[in-house]
């Protein structure tokens, strides 16, 4: 259940949760999010403050939304059904079947 005041270790456990049940290593997280894989390894341990923008990124690649509502309605959000994993995206589809031609090729070269 999400108590308030949401803090910055709340945040980054939404999110190395909402990676997991979506798949995504660390690695293709930063890719997808365009940051880098320090950056986010600094998000997702909970122990530094991130920028807005780079929130916002790997939320939205996870499947979630950043809302900024008013103290008196945000109990009414935190009650709210949990939604399932993202629709994938044209992008999301493309980027992914990219990724996977890339390992293939890799793979045929190592052996």
């Amino acid at each position: 259940m999400l108590t308030l005041p949401i803090t910055i270790p709340d945040i980054a456990e939404t999110l190395r949760e909402a990676a997991r049940r979506n798949g995504l290593t660390q690695a293709r997280l930063a890719e997808v999010a365009g940051i880098s894989p320090r950056t986010l390894t600094h998000v997702l341990s909970g122990q530094e403050d991130f920028r807005l923008t780079t929130l916002m990124a790997l939320a939205d690649r996870l499947g979630l939304a950043v809302l900024v509502v008013p103290k008196g309605a945000a109990a009414a959000v935190a009650a709210g059904d949990t939604v399932g994993p993202p629709v994938r995206s044209v992008i999301t589809e493309a980027l992914d079947a990219a990724h996977a031609r890339r390992e293939s090729r890799a793979a045929k070269e190592r052996g």
